[in-house]
């Protein structure tokens, strides 16, 4: 089994946390996190990846082990979480890579790949959307009015989000086995959400999610003009990105790939296997390094 490296690199003046594994020169895989968490949620995904693949995953500004400016010193948008980590890619070396992105990670990964799409060998969408499908009004409409009207009227709705229930939540629900579930998981997000001034850090993001939604159009011209290969595996049980959005790939993406899968939210909590399996096969595929498959991890489904 490959060793899982942890580094960091100062980047426009933050120091920002990566874990690295796998052969320099192999085919390169970025993973890119989501709300609440880290490259944390990839601790045990990583090693089944590193034995073909170069695998990179960050820590966004403001999560995990990376630097966390207040946001009165730094502007938190998800342009600038972008621009940080096309830059961490470019002092890396990194000139050709696929992405896995999961939430927060799915509008960073859009952005790097329409600022460079003749970098992105493939692209793995898990629960993280790319349409206006899949959006859940039960989940979004408070963050929408938030965004739209930030103010005492709307923030207490979204700053819930970032309570210990509600991180719980996101783990555990719609997953049929909820013991599968370590508490480590929120334990460890709402610790580093709660850190002194992280909190704004938070609603900054929630405000600005807005405006991911105009890049939805120029990702599925991306997508039906780069022929760039797709994979979505999605919990189809997730209450805040539904299996509509894992669906609507096929719109655009030539022959994409979609498998909805019975978890929620964080998949790889509950179902590492069932994706890393999905994953390498894919990966064998468009890139070519098919390599033998961990353990118990299934072919391609339909």
């Amino acid at each position: 089994m490959s060793s899982v490296h942890h580094r960091t690199a100062t980047i426009d003046g933050h120091e920002i946390f990566y874990r690295e594994a796998g052969p320099a020169d192999a085919p390169a895989i970025v993973l890119l996190h989501g709300y609440p968490t880290s490259s944390f949620m990839f601790r045990e995904l990583i090693p089944l990846l590193a034995d073909r693949y170069h695998v990179i995953a960050p820590d966004h500004l403001g999560f995990g082990h990376s630097d966390a400016p207040l946001a009165t010193e730094f502007t938190y948008t998800f342009d600038a979480l972008a621009e940080l980590t096309s830059q961490l890619l470019d002092r890396l070396g990194l000139d050709r890579y696929a992405l896995y992105v999961q939430d927060y990670g799915a509008p960073i990964g859009w952005r790097l790949a329409l600022r460079h799409p003749e970098r992105i060998s493939a692209l793995v969408t898990q629960n993280g959307n790319g349409y206006e499908d899949g959006f859940t009004d039960s989940f979004w409409s408070d963050l929408w009015a938030y965004g739209a009207n930030p103010g005492p009227d709307t923030e207490p709705a979204v700053r819930a989000a970032l309570g210990l229930d509600a991180i719980r939540w996101q783990y555990v629900h719609g997953v049929p086995d909820p013991s599968l579930i370590s508490p480590d998981t929120w334990e460890h997000d709402f610790a580093l959400v709660s850190r002194p001034g992280n909190d704004e850090i938070q609603l900054a993001l929630f405000r600005d999610y807005q405006n991911n939604r105009p890049l939805y159009p120029l990702l599925h011209e991306l997508l039906r003009t780069g022929e760039v290969p797709v994979l979505a595996v999605w919990g189809r049980n997730d209450e805040i990105f539904a299996p509509a959005g894992a669906l609507a790939f096929a719109r655009d993406a030539r022959d994409a790939e979609v498998h909805l899968i019975d978890g929620g939210h964080f998949l790889l909590e509950s179902h590492l296997h069932v994706v890393a399996g999905y994953l390498r096969g894919f990966l064998g595929r468009v890139l070519g390094q098919p390599g033998p498959r961990p353990a118990g991890t299934p072919g391609r489904a339909g």
